[in-house]
């Protein structure tokens, strides 16, 4: 029986990892032994432990707990911690997802032991090298064995970096697979309950460096969002990064504005479904709007998912822009949004037929 090891860290990873474990067990039966490995890069119950409950993804065979710090101390502590996992392990594959510290840190120690590694999400590209993600994803598609990609443009990059294209597989989006099959428990009205909302409603979840580390972009981004504010209520579920800074800097100063702690991805989702518009910088969200046809309004100057733009409800904005963004979004017509190909809620299945031919 060979043995494949997930590599989860974070909260995006989760929604991604849930239906590839279920297809690898369904597919692979008793020739597929696989181990769970959440490094704990997320640690707090409702950025991570909540996702396995409602996920229902086993409970983690192997937590790390090596918790936050800076990109080198988080990477080095999951690669000490990986590194002597997989020498006494010993997987016949590892499978990494997206492009957090704990999956550019797996990779590395995957290609020193040269254990086969495959990258779940590869090949998008943002081309600003000044995200640490964009780092990430270069590296570990790089050290990856099998590579398995979202959408066309994510091929078309692996293809233009020179990657052997039979390590290339389009198999559409596995963090759609678990959207589609908890689309009934994604409750707006709960939502709207929860939070006292009556009318129409805006999301905003924030997180990017650019956009809450420093004082000035702190304080540049509560003016955009108090101005948008000015239109319609905003629900801020608040991440742990820029809390402190984006409060000091008055948002909670409009009456239009109310935080909320982050939420579980089933309540979170209830409340994006419901939304008139979402205001984010994460690359997550433009992906979970685009198939619930929500307009999306992306803070960012690129994204590596340009599909959710072409094919979904997503635009980018910038702080200038944001309030007049936000006035067309809200008189926009929601009837005609596209799917990207492929993200059809069967990603998993696609995913595990090519990792039991390989590894099984």
């Amino acid at each position: 029986m060979s043995l494949v090891i997930h590599i989860t860290g974070a909260r995006p990873n989760f929604p991604k990892a849930a239906p590839v474990i279920d297809a690898v067990a369904a597919l692979g039966g008793d020739r597929v032994q696989q181990r769970l490995v959440h490094t704990g890069q997320h640690y707090d119950e409702r950025m991570s432990e909540v996702f396995f409950r409602q996920l229902g993804l086993p409970e983690p065979d192997v937590n790390l707990g090596v918790g936050s710090g800076t990109h080198a101390s988080q990477t080095a502590a999951v690669m000490v911690g990986l590194e002597e996992l997989f020498l006494a392990e010993r997987p016949d594959a590892v499978v990494v997802y997206g492009d957090v510290n704990s999956t550019v840190a797996a990779a590395l120690v995957a290609a020193k032991l040269q254990i086969p590694l495959a990258h779940v999400e590869a090949g998008l590209r943002s081309f600003d090298a000044t995200m640490p993600e964009e780092v990430n994803r270069l590296v570990t598609d790089r050290l990856s064995d099998l590579l398995f990609a979202t959408s066309a443009d994510a091929v078309a990059h692996l293809g233009n970096e020179g990657t052997d294209p039979d390590r290339i597989h389009l198999v559409g989006n596995p963090m759609i697979d678990t959207l589609l099959a908890h689309l009934d428990a994604f409750d707006v009205e709960a939502a709207r309950a929860r939070h006292a909302l009556e009318g129409r409603y805006a999301v905003a979840t924030l997180h990017r460096p650019a956009n809450v580390d420093a004082g000035a972009d702190a304080e540049a981004l509560v003016r955009t969002l108090h101005a948008a504010a000015d239109q319609v209520p905003i629900v801020v579920p608040l991440h742990p990064r820029g809390r402190a800074a984006l409060e000091g800097a008055g948002l909670l100063e409009h009456p239009g504005i109310s935080l909320c702690e982050p939420l579980g991805y089933v309540e979170f989702l209830g409340l994006v479904r419901g939304a008139d518009v979402v205001i984010t910088d994460s690359g997550g969200v433009q992906e979970e709007t685009t198939v619930l046809g929500v307009p999306c309004l992306t803070l960012r100057p690129n994204t590596e998912r340009p599909v959710t733009i072409t094919h979904g409800t997503n635009r980018l904005v910038t702080r200038e822009s944001l309030a007049a963004e936000v006035e067309v979004a809200l008189a926009t017509d929601r009837s005609s949004h596209k799917v990207p190909p492929l993200w059809d809620g069967h990603a998993g299945p696609r995913i595990a037929e090519v990792l039991v031919e390989a590894y099984a």
